[in-house]
């Protein structure tokens, strides 16, 4: 039996850097909880709350080398079914910062939109779900966020906003 070759000058094939990802910071850049159903003294044993979150992302580049800061924007709203008053609204933008070595360049983008915030996640739901329960409600225990899907979705968004403008008449 006959070992084969790779025809070439023996040398191994070059190997992709290593992907160093570290959280060097987190924090809460803007808290806000309005608790409406005691403001408008709303009582009853009839509420049934829906349940709206609207999440947004952010990422920017730092003065330090390979440092990012990424914002996780969360806006909450809980209504009452029976008669869709507003029984709280939470927003919170959260924010880690980040060193990122071995990402190659055109997969930056993705990586900070995608795993970033699914690193610092359960830190937002903790705050989300403390604030709730100190504000007077059941603890809010978000779901799991799909960030791959958020980010294919406004991928696909700015994809036909393009669209769009690019069909539209020139200005004169």
């Amino acid at each position: 039996m006959t070992e084969t070759q790779a025809p070439g000058n023996g040398a191994q094939p070059a190997t992709p850097p290593k992907v160093n990802m570290r959280i060097l910071a987190q924090y809460m850049r803007d808290l806000s909880f309005e608790n409406v159903a005691a403001q408008k003294k709303l009582q009853g044993n009839n509420v049934q709350p829906d349940i709206q979150v609207q999440v947004s992302l952010d990422a920017n580049k730092r003065e330090g080398e390979n440092q990012y800061d990424v914002a996780t924007k969360f806006k909450i709203t809980s209504k009452n079914k029976a008669d869709d008053q507003v029984l709280f609204i939470v927003e919170l933008d959260y924010v880690g910062l980040f060193l990122i070595e071995g990402v190659p360049q055109e997969q930056l983008h993705p990586f900070l939109l995608i795993e970033c915030p699914r690193m610092i996640f359960p830190f937002a739901r903790r705050i989300i779900s403390d604030v709730t329960r100190d504000g007077g409600f059941p603890p809010l225990n978000l779901d799991t966020v799909d960030f791959l899907a958020l980010y294919k979705q406004e991928l696909q968004r700015q994809a036909a906003l393009q669209a769009q403008q690019g069909q539209a008449p020139a200005p004169n």
